[in-house]
């Protein structure tokens, strides 16, 4: 039986914040989903399944689309009561009773549940308010991030772009600094959350790199520019060593693969 189970639309990098942990904490996850463009046609719910003709023509099940998703959406109530927001990753208990939302948050659970495996939350309260701290500054970063990624599908603009590369550069640079001089982990002596966190959304940005053509034609440059590695070494280097590790690989592997091969085809 899983501990948890999450709902999203797949592949998600911010989905895997909960499957590496799981792999490091020994938490069995039922994960279930569909590509972006497939949600619309699910019932979101904690059983949530593709749509049946019926379901479809129920008016009560029916909702608009807000970010990400401008279609018509089906959720149930229990859905809502369980999340307020309406959005996904949406985390539940094995029972369906206790919504978790936000990728940070079901993460969080998932090491609470597995914290006498292996301490992803720290060793004490101090060095979990610290990680907490990584997993904070992370969400302003992931704002401005989602925002750009979104733009990048129709028109970015210079204002958005600016605003995201500003944003990039403070987090980098945090991670850069905190890894001074010649730390393993961001917090501690192993892996914990904020790693798992920082690996996560720099993949995810890394859907900036298929739009090259798209930035071109506004007249911008890529964020994720040739020379991050001389400028950034200790935080790229230590993407470079994470990504690779048994309880990342799975995930992180053939999602950068079928980015490179978006890349090539783009070029």
């Amino acid at each position: 039986m899983s501990q948890l189970r999450i709902f999203s639309y797949l592949p998600n990098p911010r989905i895997w914040k909960a499957t590496i942990a799981a792999r490091l904490c020994g938490i069995t996850i039922d994960l279930r989903g569909a590509p972006p463009g497939e949600l619309q046609d699910w019932l979101w719910d904690f059983d949530a399944h593709p749509l049946s003709d019926s379901e479809r023509q129920e008016p009560a099940l029916q909702r608009t689309g807000r970010t990400g998703f401008k279609s018509r959406l089906y959720k149930t109530p229990a859905f809502l009561e369980a999340h307020p927001f309406g959005t996904v990753p949406a985390a539940f208990s094995p029972d369906g009773r206790v919504g978790i939302f936000e990728s940070n948050s079901i993460m969080r659970a998932v090491a609470r549940l597995g914290v006498n495996t292996y301490p992803l939350y720290g060793s004490d309260a101090y060095s979990a308010a610290r990680i907490d701290s990584f997993l904070d500054v992370s969400l302003v970063f992931a704002r401005d991030s989602q925002i750009y990624l979104l733009s990048l599908r129709d028109t970015v603009t210079a204002e958005i772009h600016a605003r995201t590369r500003d944003a990039f550069s403070t987090y980098i640079a945090g991670i850069d600094q905190a890894l001074a001089p010649a730390r393993s982990f961001l917090v501690g002596d192993d892996i914990t959350l904020a790693d798992i966190c920082f690996v996560a959304e720099l993949s995810l940005f890394a859907n900036e790199k298929p739009r090259s053509k798209a930035l071109a034609a506004q007249g911008l440059t890529p964020i994720l520019h040739d020379g991050l590695e001389a400028e950034y070494p200790r935080a790229m280097a230590h993407y470079a060593k994470l990504r690779a590790h048994p309880a990342f690989a799975p995930d992180v592997g053939p999602y950068l693969q079928k980015i490179a091969s978006a890349v090539a085809k783009a070029a």
